[in-house]
């Protein structure tokens, strides 16, 4: 049984200018110890989606309307919100995107990372202190025991992703959402916080649902990519695979546009056009108007998502 599975989920967003599917019919499943990425443009549900599964969707305007999301056979919407504070942060953590936004800048890092083992772990607040600092020293940060009292502003942003990637592994989670966890870090330290993610995954078999835009990262790191357009899933493969032989228009733009050493004499192909809004999606496929293939059919109606090639799964009229 797979660790999450989630089943045609839709989480939309009710406005005064209409109905945004931030989220629409969305279908994927991890198995424990399993690293598996979704990608896609800015804009195109990603985060949503993490967030949809801890039911963190602000409301209002968003809103849950159909689907399950089953973790370890139970489905988190069926749980009281009071059930679900005891999964998340302990079972299914989150690491967010800002570190910056994400700590609360008029508390101590300490104090912070132990606020989570007292809740989930009911550790008085010196255990919960001394646990904290055990955990900024495995995240690689020096000093912990002088860290634990050092604000979020004294520290460099590196550090910064130190400490929420230490708070959401603090209670060993079975599964932890990683939300574009290199963002604005340069080179060095993108390579150390993708290490790290590894390594302390590896300690609990936990697994990791990585949200990107980065490639690179994904080759790296996944073995599984799920790539995500205007709310929906176009395309769903082993790695490998993606990067061998893509078979959407949106992947193959996607790769196209991306530096290769191998390939420095060809020019760079940018995707054209701009991501729709998602109140105001195209008829027929959401990708149409920008892509190079398309055909009278894709601008009528909307593929569905097709098994091809040996359990590749691809939403294109191409393959239909």
């Amino acid at each position: 049984m797979p660790l999450l599975e989630i089943k045609n989920l839709k989480t939309h967003f009710f406005t005064d200018q209409g109905t945004a599917k931030a989220v629409d019919n969305v279908g994927l499943s991890i198995s424990r110890g399993e690293t598996m990425a979704v990608v896609g443009e800015s804009g195109c549900g990603k985060t949503m989606l993490a967030l949809s599964i801890l039911r963190l969707v602000p409301d209002p305007p968003g809103r849950i309307v159909a689907g399950e999301i089953l973790f370890d056979g139970q489905d988190l919407l069926s749980l009281s919100e009071r059930q679900m504070q005891t999964i998340r942060g302990n079972r299914i953590s989150m690491i967010f995107q800002e570190p910056m936004t994400s700590l609360n800048p008029v508390f101590k890092i300490g104090e912070q990372v132990a606020e989570v083992i007292r809740l989930h772990q009911g550790k008085n607040k010196k255990e919960a202190l001394s646990m904290a600092e055990d955990m900024l020293g495995m995240v690689g940060i020096p000093n912990p025991k002088e860290r634990i009292n050092s604000y979020p502003h004294e520290m460099s942003g590196g550090m910064r992703q130190r400490v929420i990637i230490a708070t959401a592994l603090a209670c060993d989670p079975d599964l932890i959402l990683a939300d574009e966890p290199t963002t604005a870090l340069d080179v060095t330290i993108q390579a150390q916080i993708l290490e790290l993610m590894l390594k302390l995954k590896k300690r609990k078999n936990s697994s990791i649902l990585l949200i990107t835009h980065d490639l690179g990262i994904v080759a790296q790191t996944c073995a599984r990519a799920a790539v995500m357009y205007a709310g929906k899933i176009v395309e769903q493969s082993l790695v490998a695979d993606l990067f061998e032989k893509p078979l959407h228009p949106y992947t193959k733009g996607l790769l196209q546009s991306i530096p290769r050493l191998d390939r420095q004499d060809e020019k760079l192909v940018p995707i054209q056009g701009m991501v729709p809004s998602l109140m105001d999606l195209p008829k027929g496929c959401g990708f149409h108007p920008r892509c190079p293939r398309a055909f009278d059919q894709c601008r009528q109606e909307p593929p569905a998502l097709v098994e091809v090639e040996g359990g590749r799964l691809v939403r294109c009229w191409l393959y239909s």
